[in-house]
């Protein structure tokens, strides 16, 4: 089974209305991430930070997931499907995924503020001034902030290379080290990014952007990926065959053939000799051949 790894940003979260920081020019509710998301921020002011994540926790309470979460729980069934997501919501579990792993950490959870592997599932949606952990320290929010170090970013990074399919969705790829991540992929694996106002420049290798709202992208570049494609190559007439048509009755099925017919190699198409070769197929065989099932964004090379 194929392994998809899917990188998730605030862009996602934003079309289920939760608010982030990538809207209002850096600003939520009027705070700066400044004063409300980094250590100093807590040592100064605790009070006005959990009163923050207070507010974004009762806000997740008021949401469902959208299009784009659900349409990521269709790939389970034909792929081994990761999330690695910068967003602390909990939308994408919401929506069946099996497999999240969260860079920034988690909302719903707590953890104490002087042993932070002392974490806890908390009740409701407020956590207050005086609220202790078992150590007596005060239980603070679980959550990566500015300056403090990404624990499981090697995790994300171990996954992004073993990856065949690499999607990017709702985020600029600004903020790192999540953003390096897609520098991990195998040079060969398909890669996409799926946002509105994708902007990537040519240092990444077989990329394609859908300019689309992750409620539009997703569930068409889903789509596409859960079709089989059948690639048949055949010499001379037998191009024609109902051999080489057949496929296509399947409505889930696309298809192409390639003629190897009597043309010297180097004329062939690239990628019937790619398969050609993988498959120890002579390419003067004279025979109609079925090569297998590969999914579509394997024949697009």
């Amino acid at each position: 089974m194929k392994k998809i790894v899917v990188l998730t940003g605030a862009g996602v979260s934003a079309e289920s209305g939760i608010s982030t920081f990538r809207d209002h020019d850096g600003l939520w509710n009027n705070y700066r991430i400044e004063e409300v998301a980094t250590p100093e921020a807590w040592n100064a002011n605790m009070e006005l930070v959990l009163e923050f994540y207070n507010q974004r926790r009762k806000q997740l309470h008021e949401v469902e997931p959208n299009a784009g979460h659900k349409a990521l729980l269709r790939l389970e069934e034909k792929y081994d499907v990761w999330i690695v997501t910068q967003n602390v919501d909990d939308l994408h579990e919401r929506a069946g995924s099996s497999k999240v792993l969260h860079l920034h950490g988690e909302l719903k959870k707590v953890r104490s503020s002087v042993d932070e592997s002392l974490v806890h599932e908390l009740e409701g949606w407020e956590l207050k001034t005086g609220d202790l952990c078992e150590q007596g320290s005060q239980l603070r929010p679980p959550i990566v902030w500015l300056g403090e170090a990404v624990p499981l970013i090697t995790d994300a990074a171990e996954l992004a290379a073993g990856a065949d399919i690499f999607i990017v969705i709702g985020t600029s790829l600004l903020v790192y080290p999540a953003a390096g991540l897609i520098h991990y992929v195998p040079r060969e694996s398909p890669k996409y990014l799926i946002d509105p106002n994708a902007r990537m420049t040519a240092m990444v290798d077989n990329l394609e952007i859908i300019r689309e709202k992750a409620g539009v992208g997703v569930p068409v570049l889903v789509d596409r990926l859960m079709k089989t494609h059948i690639i048949i190559i055949c010499t001379g007439n037998s191009c024609r065959s109902q051999r080489a048509a057949g496929p296509l009755k399947q409505a889930d099925t696309s298809m192409e053939v390639y003629s190897a017919g009597s043309k010297p190699e180097q004329e062939v198409n690239p990628l019937a000799i790619k398969v050609m070769q993988e498959k120890g197929i002579d390419i003067s065989s004279g025979k109609s051949v079925y090569v297998g099932q590969y999914t579509t964004e394997i024949s697009i090379m």
